[in-house]
């Protein structure tokens, strides 16, 4: 099994992401970290950390990689995150909604490598600041 070196930046970097009530894309985790690392090194952690299973990327409805902490995931065969992501068309975030699980049944024959779940709408945050 390969060791993993555990720097300063993907300690830094895991538990910005961990301690997240959102997704996070790179560009935020750059600004957040104030100087700490390089995006490149920033793009090294983050795909380590999901080859490792501790955090997934998630593609929100504009295209941008988000990349949120993995708490329920299945890490059996291959990184599968079985839950849907709800994408705020007002504040632009991007949240796990671990306790709204997808179910399908494939055709004979397929075989799920990924799959990804986005509903894009409002959040409830900016719902109860448009009721005021």
């Amino acid at each position: 099994m390969k060791q993993t070196r555990n720097t300063v930046a993907r300690t830094t970097i895991l538990e910005m992401i961990q301690q997240s009530p959102i997704a996070m894309s790179q560009p935020a985790i750059q600004h957040a970290l104030d100087g700490l690392c390089d995006r490149v090194t920033i793009y090294r952690v983050l795909d380590r950390l999901s080859e490792e299973g501790k955090i997934h990327k998630i593609v929100n409805v504009n295209g941008v990689v988000n990349y949120a902490a993995c708490n329920t995931c299945n890490h059996q065969h291959t990184h599968q995150h079985q839950h849907v992501h709800f994408s705020c068309r007002i504040c632009n975030e991007l949240t796990c909604l671990e306790t709204v699980v997808p179910n399908f049944q494939l055709p004979e024959g397929f075989q799920q490598e990924e799959t990804f779940f986005t509903i894009s709408g409002v959040c409830n945050h900016c719902q109860s600041v448009a009721d005021e």
